[in-house]
């Protein structure tokens, strides 16, 4: 989804993809850059979790970096629940058990970027 060899795209460009899955609820996913990029190593996703949404609680191989940029949420890691707000950058170390919610009544948004470790993942 990139207009220009500089690698730029504007994110009306970017095509929401809402995550119907057992343990999911009021989760949209964004893939900011990923396989159709040509990136090799990595993939930059948005995720918006409506007020009463939350992520799976789940573990698997490959950590995650995400920051924070809209709203408010809590994170658990491992068995610690901690309240993350704009700006606040969290890290899941690989095989860790982790969850994001959004018990709050704005919506919540983090950027998560995770290695490619099996090609067909996004």
């Amino acid at each position: 989804h990139f207009e220009s060899d500089a690698g730029v795209f504007h994110w009306d460009a970017v095509i929401p993809h809402t995550i119907e899955m057992d343990g999911i609820e009021g989760v949209t996913k964004h893939i900011l850059i990923g396989h159709a990029d040509q990136a090799p190593h990595y993939i930059m996703r948005f995720f918006w979790l409506e007020p009463g949404g939350h992520s799976m609680l789940e573990r698997h191989p490959q950590e995650h970096g995400v920051i924070i940029l809209k709203g408010k949420g809590t994170v658990q890691i491992g068995e610690k629940i901690t309240e993350v707000n704009p700006y606040d950058v969290v890290f899941v170390s690989p095989d860790e058990l982790h969850q994001f919610k959004n018990p709050f009544d704005e919506p919540f948004g983090f950027i998560c970027v995770i290695p490619i470790l099996d090609p067909n993942m996004e």
